[in-house]
């Protein structure tokens, strides 16, 4: 695989038992650039480990006065230098490009359990693990996987160097051969110490990026209320327990790197000093001594892969344990209704009424319903759920929503996303035009002129034009997540989007929770008419869109306790008027009237009757 062809076609399903598994699939999945890698890096290492028995070779021509056998040197000496810079160029490229593609892998796949899992990811994980895993994690697991390459390399280097060493010069290759490990191991002791406080900055690290995205995403919000000094000082005290930990980390490393030049520097002392009484002995040639001396200095060239490699997988070992457990999670499914059959249109997409056995809640299909939940975290696992994502209710799995009598769970991801559109309250709006917002799979049957006016988009593409005078309202641009809008236009774009989209469900979780009542009152209306014959299924406490509604129902202690029409449901039925009307407890105590029968304490202008 080279950077062309990216992306692939195919990343693979990786084994995320755990961080150590998924990068040993990683390392299997790169086994052609890694081999490549290998063999460049053995004639880089290679080409240089040969020096020092060439300057011992001319050292000793030049004393035995052989001109013969110096230019021999000389010339294998070049040869050499033209297999160091061709390996080491070589070398350098397939190990970036073996760096690029896992961590494009790694993104694909996050972004493939991204796409699977949808709005549920964020519930399962914390957003600041999420942005820290697809950014700087990916980044670590490269690096790791590159290495390993030029670590093999640099490992069979030193291995044949000393056995070299000690074929070639017995008494002195003895004292490298043992040496060696001794270098190579000497940080072994530290290297634990050392993970532990990487895996401590990084996890400060991962609640500072946390705390800076809730910080951003609720900037307009902490502005409103002067909440930016409170959140500063927080993301302060934060990024200090960040630069502590950072600190506290680089000084281990820092502990770790002087090993490795001391150590050498020890056992080169050592070989010099045994070589030099064998030399003034006669035991060995003063070529001898200068080989065995220049290839102990070489090796401290691929000894620093050792520790390149430790810290490596340091690094890439917390990094590798959370990309696992987010490509570990799955879209759930719950055994039962009927997967091979239940209702379904001409495509195979199921059709029909929506149902939760889980509450009981039914939304006859072709009509308009009205959810209203006192929690507004119940309502958002609810929406959730009716979108064929499984929910637990503690450690029991609730049973699948059924779509016609099929079990969405059951079904494929896309033909579930096809049949159910959610959008959560929370809609992300992503950078771009206008007109690419709006371009999403569609049936074609509305226009986006259409659902802009449904969803009162009108004040939305004038801001939009007044920040682009030179092009058209739908080729103006939208900055990230709408950040230059207000909540409320933000709601409604995210709005005509789903219009557009013109799913046979539609599950809308407050909608029209940031617009104002005038307003609203029109985007209810148009939702009404657009949706007209369609399944639409709106979660919401506003009396404006529950009036609209065709069906209401609602929900108390996670089941249904109420079916029927707004104004009938607000003089039935206590609990549900408290929740729509924001009732006090005083205010819920019911005044009697003269014919017997009970008033609400608080009327909205939609349930003004007269009771004489």
């Amino acid at each position: 695989m080279q950077i062309r062809d990216l992306p692939y076609t195919d990343p693979g399903m990786p084994d995320a038992r755990s961080g150590p598994h998924f990068l040993r699939w990683l390392g299997r999945n790169q086994l052609d650039g890694q081999l490549k890698a290998l063999a460049w890096g053995l004639l880089h290492f290679g080409a240089i480990a040969v020096l020092p028995y060439l300057v011992g070779y001319a050292v000793q021509a030049v004393i035995d006065r052989s001109g013969g056998r110096l230019a021999v040197a000389g010339a294998v000496m070049a040869l050499c230098g033209i297999g160091i810079a061709l390996g080491d160029t070589m070398l350098h490229r397939t190990a970036v490009t073996n760096w690029i593609t896992a961590a494009a892998r790694v993104q694909q796949l996050l972004a493939r359990k991204t796409a699977q899992l949808g709005s549920a990811l964020t519930r399962r994980v914390a957003a600041g693990e999420v942005v820290a895993v697809s950014t700087g994690d990916v980044e670590k697991i490269g690096w790791f996987v590159e290495s390993i390459s030029r670590f093999m390399a640099a490992a069979l280097t030193v291995v044949l160097v000393c056995v070299g060493l000690v074929v070639y010069q017995p008494a002195l290759g003895v004292v490298v051969a043992v040496g060696v490990p001794v270098l190579a191991l000497s940080v072994l002791p530290l290297l634990p110490r050392a993970t532990k406080r990487a895996d401590h900055q990084r996890e400060k690290a991962g609640r500072a990026t946390e705390l800076a995205s809730d910080t951003v995403a609720g900037l307009r919000v902490l502005r409103g209320i002067g909440g930016e000094e409170l959140f500063l000082d927080r993301y302060r005290r934060a990024s200090q327990e960040v630069r502590t930990a950072a600190v506290r980390s680089a000084r281990m490393w820092a502990t770790i790197s002087a090993i490795q030049v001391l150590m050498p520097g020890l056992l080169l002392i050592a070989v010099v000093w045994h070589g030099v009484h064998l030399a003034r002995d006669g035991r060995i040639t003063v070529g001898e001594l200068v080989t065995v001396y220049s290839a102990v200095t070489m090796l401290t060239y691929p000894l620093r892969h050792f520790e390149e490699i430790a810290m490596a997988y340091s690094f890439s070992r917390p990094s590798a344990k959370r990309a696992a457990r987010v490509l570990s999670l799955e879209r759930t499914t719950h055994p039962g209704g009927q997967p091979g059959g239940g209702r379904r249109d001409d495509d195979g997409t199921p059709a029909g009424d929506l149902y939760d056995p889980a509450t009981g809640l039914l939304a006859p299909a072709g009509r308009l319903t009205a959810v209203v939940c006192g929690d507004p975290d119940e309502a958002g696992r609810l929406a959730e759920r009716l979108g064929g994502h499984a929910a637990f209710d503690g450690a029991e799995e609730l049973p699948s929503v059924l779509l016609g009598g099929v079990a969405l769970d059951e079904v494929s991801l896309a033909t579930a996303r096809t049949a159910v559109l959610v959008q959560d309250k929370d809609p992300v709006l992503l950078s771009g035009t206008l007109r690419g917002l709006l371009d999403v799979p569609a049936s074609g049957a509305v226009s986006a002129d259409k659902a802009l006016e449904a969803a009162q988009c009108s004040d939305v593409l004038n801001a939009l034009a007044q920040a682009s005078v030179d092009e058209a309202p739908l080729d103006a641009h939208v900055t990230e997540r709408g950040r230059s809008l207000s909540g409320g236009q933000r709601q409604r774009l995210a709005l005509a989007r789903s219009l557009v989209a013109d799913p046979d469900v539609l599950v809308l979780d407050e909608p029209t929770s940031a617009v104002d009542s005038h307003t609203e009152a029109r985007v209810a209306d148009g939702i009404k008419e657009l949706r007209g014959g369609r399944t639409t299924v709106v979660l919401t406490s506003s009396p404006l869109l529950l009036d609209r509604a065709e069906r209401v129902v609602f929900l108390h202690g996670g089941e249904v306790a109420a079916v029927g029409e707004h104004r009938e449901l607000v003089h039935s039925e206590p609990r549900y008027r408290a929740v729509v009307t924001r009732e006090t407890d005083e205010e819920r105590a019911p005044a009697s009237l003269g014919d017997g029968r009970t008033a609400p304490a608080t009327l909205t202008d939609y349930d003004i009757e007269e009771t004489a």
